[in-house]
């Protein structure tokens, strides 16, 4: 079985680092001529798929957009990452699922279990009740080849409080921040015992953690040791202000392992100008790094 980093680092080798947004909002299904349910979801969803099939590696649903429908749009959800499966794309569920115990196994079963209705190759999980309740989460995806993204540095402005108060634990070494405890607690299954290496590209493990591009990591105190061999997703390109280009000079030496998350930027190209938003974003990533 090939692992989740093994499979990452060969599409970022071969299609590059971006990450296209499957958001079906309101406004976007609105202008896309679509219905605002579960059917427009869907079509929006399959029209994404095509454009960035042969384009990119990844994609990257948004569950709540889908979740908002109810069961017709779960369903239309399993049809879109069942396409996008299909079309050889590894699928990064946005669903930010967080519990302790019993729950948050069932939640890591629903997206991560081969065969699931659900099946992702990796999803996004909330650490806020302490780093250790993902562990059953994260044994699942080894167990079955899969990933996850764990939330350590958001970009909302709110939660720079939270991530950059330092914390009490016992094994807490001194002036150590959420944000670093989060990435260095939760990427344990990130060792070299852990994963086996990978001739294509950046090694990488099956514990990746959320890093907005406007985020100051060093004001976060978010070390880059600590996400050493840790796919990065990155929020925060394209409508929220970052540039592609600037990829190189925001993440530094961990910009390798950076998958750029661009959504809005190119769904408000619409359905006729997906795929050339996808290559022009392309684009701008390979100036950034040859620049």
């Amino acid at each position: 079985m090939t692992g989740f980093g093994e499979r990452l680092s060969a599409a970022l080798a071969a299609d590059g680092q971006l990450c296209v947004g499957i958001d079906p909002h309101e406004a976007l299904l609105t202008s896309w001529g679509l219905g605002v349910d579960a059917a427009g979801a869907r079509e929006f969803g399959l029209r994404v798929v095509d454009a960035a099939a042969g384009r990119v590696g990844i994609v990257k649903p948004q569950v709540s957009f889908f979740e908002r429908f109810g069961s017709a749009g779960f369903g239309a959800l399993e049809e879109v990452i069942a396409a996008a499966r299909a079309a050889g794309l590894l699928v990064l569920a946005d669903a930010k699922r967080g519990d302790i115990g019993s729950t948050m196994d069932a939640y890591a079963a629903a997206w991560l279990s081969p065969g699931a209705p659900l099946e992702a190759d990796a999803v996004t999980l909330s650490p806020y009740l302490g780093p250790d309740t993902l562990r059953g989460a994260i044994t699942l995806a080894v167990r079955h080849g899969k990933g996850v993204f764990v939330l350590a540095a958001t970009s909302n402005p709110e939660a720079f409080a939270l991530q950059s108060a330092e914390i009490t634990t016992v094994d807490a070494e001194r002036g150590q921040t959420v944000a670093d405890w989060v990435a260095r607690s939760a990427g344990w299954a990130n060792s070299s015992a852990a994963f086996p290496a990978s001739g294509a590209g950046v090694r990488l493990g099956p514990v990746g953690f959320v890093v907005g591009a406007t985020v100051d990591r060093a004001e976060l105190g978010l070390t880059d040791e600590a996400l050493r061999g840790a796919a990065i997703l990155a929020p925060g390109f394209g409508a929220q202000g970052a540039r592609l280009a600037q990829l190189p000079a925001l993440f530094g030496d961990l910009a390798p392992q950076v998958l750029a998350s661009a959504s809005r930027s190119i769904l408000s190209a619409g359905p006729d100008g997906l795929a050339a938003a996808i290559d022009a974003h392309n684009q701008e990533l390979q100036e950034g790094r040859h620049g």
